[in-house]
């Protein structure tokens, strides 16, 4: 990800390796200034790099918020909210088709203030997957699940269109098409990525 906090607690550190630098923040060096974390759970480590990465003086992320997340571990438990910048959106589809709606109406909004609607993006990668949305109509044959997709697509082919549209017009977003496969089976299979830079 793009290093574009402030780095008051001077975490940035840099790696190299395959013949690449990359700058990361380092849970070790917050971990010598603010207190121990080897005993946060790694999703809270993963929350806390995200702070350290985004840490811009308090506008969206202070150190306040650093030390927070690290003080949780005191009692499980805190008040204060903190700011989530996530590499990219995974969405399925009837949770989705709504975010697809709100930036198409965005986009209209912008159209009738006489602004730029190619504007209205999603700011971090998304991937819309459609998947539980295919019913079983035809089975016991071995054209049966080709069939099923088939008359998907005949069902729900305004919905789809919507979101070929999305996938055409909206930069940062692509749609799964149906019969590929449930959300997180196309996730990890084909989508997700272990380093984000």
């Amino acid at each position: 990800m793009t290093a574009i906090g402030l780095d008051s607690l001077q975490t940035r550190s840099t790696l190299t390796a395959g013949g690449k630098t990359v700058d990361y923040f380092s849970i070790k060096k917050v971990s010598e200034k603010l207190g121990d974390v080897s005993r946060l759970p790694f999703s809270m480590k993963v929350l806390l790099e995200n702070l350290l990465r985004f840490e811009d003086g308090g506008f969206t992320v202070s150190v306040q918020d650093v030390q927070a997340l690290i003080d949780w571990q005191k009692d499980a438990k805190s008040t204060r909210e903190i700011q989530y910048r996530p590499a990219r959106v995974l969405l399925q589809d009837f949770t989705g088709v709504p975010c697809v709606v709100d930036l198409a109406a965005m986009r209209d909004a912008m159209t009738a203030l006489k602004a730029d609607p190619s504007k209205i993006n999603p700011l971090v990668p998304v991937h819309l997957v459609i998947d539980h949305s295919v019913m079983v109509d035809e089975f016991g044959h071995p054209k049966a699940a080709e069939q099923n997709v088939e008359i998907e697509y005949q069902r729900n082919a305004e919905r789809y269109d919507f979101l070929k549209w999305g996938s055409k017009s909206l930069n940062n977003f692509k749609a799964v098409p149906p019969g590929t496969g449930i959300c997180h089976q196309v996730n990890l299979e084909h989508i997700a990525q272990a380093v984000w830079t």
